[in-house]
């Protein structure tokens, strides 16, 4: 059970940080349409974090069987530390751009779309349930930003060098994806599976859209771990200030 515990934490700490990411543009979204799309998809990902972190507390629980210390979904969103959150690196960059946010959205939502159908077939019943609601909402996720890379890649000479300057710095935060950590491995999920599909359809829209993949390049990692970059902790910051300053504060 810690490593389904572990791994669902992950699930969720991913989801929670690029959903707050995402949330980040919330009334500078470049029109008014595209301002509605990308908050709507952050709010997509904060769902899906709440199913995972609801499990995950359920787990947690019932592996401690304490009355007193139970957990709950805000407290694992809320009062853990950087170094006990799981999410992959990617997702806690720095909002960037337009051409950032948008080509990060894609390569995370193909990874995720993979993933929500391996995690269809799973033996876990509730990990297979949350698939089958998320992976409706990721496959929008991923239309509308596939759609958007070709825009920007095809798009006037800036927009070009944008969405290339964008492809070039958030690449090497991409191989994170497809190396399993160890409890990804005692749950049984098969990351590296999925890197060759993933790859393929990567290519398939940066080919559409004018862009060339980097070689070469160092792949950073970590995330999973709890060893992150120096952005995390001003996110938590923010992210978590409510409920340190007002402990147990509820809407």
């Amino acid at each position: 059970m810690p490593s389904t515990i572990d791994y669902t934490l992950h699930l969720a700490d991913t989801a929670l940080i690029l959903s707050q990411r995402n949330a980040e543009w919330c009334g500078h979204g470049p029109v008014l349409e595209q301002d509605i799309a990308i908050t709507n998809i952050s709010l997509d990902l904060l769902g899906q974090a709440r199913n995972y972190y609801q499990y995950a507390a359920t787990l947690i629980n019932q592996s401690t069987n304490d009355p007193v210390k139970t957990v709950t979904e805000d407290s694992l969103a809320y009062l853990r530390t950087e170094r006990e959150f799981k999410n992959l690196l990617l997702t806690e960059l720095p909002r960037g751009d337009w051409a950032q946010t948008i080509l990060r959205q894609f390569l995370f939502s193909q990874f995720q779309y993979l993933l929500l159908e391996q995690h269809q077939r799973s033996t876990d019943e509730q990990l297979a349930a949350i698939a089958a609601k998320s992976i409706k909402e990721t496959a929008y996720h991923l239309r509308w930003s596939s759609e958007w890379v070709i825009r920007l890649g095809d798009g006037t000479e800036e927009s070009h060098q944008r969405i290339s300057q964008a492809l070039g710095e958030l690449w090497q935060y991409t191989g994170e994806m497809f190396a399993p950590v160890a409890y990804e491995q005692q749950d049984g999920v098969d990351v590296p599976s999925l890197q060759e599909a993933w790859q393929q359809k990567v290519s398939a829209v940066l080919n559409e859209a004018g862009l060339q993949i980097p070689s070469g390049i160092f792949m950073q990692s970590g995330g999973k771990e709890g060893k992150h970059t120096e952005y995390l902790g001003f996110m938590l910051a923010e992210l978590q200030y409510l409920q340190r300053a007002y402990p147990g504060a509820e809407w």
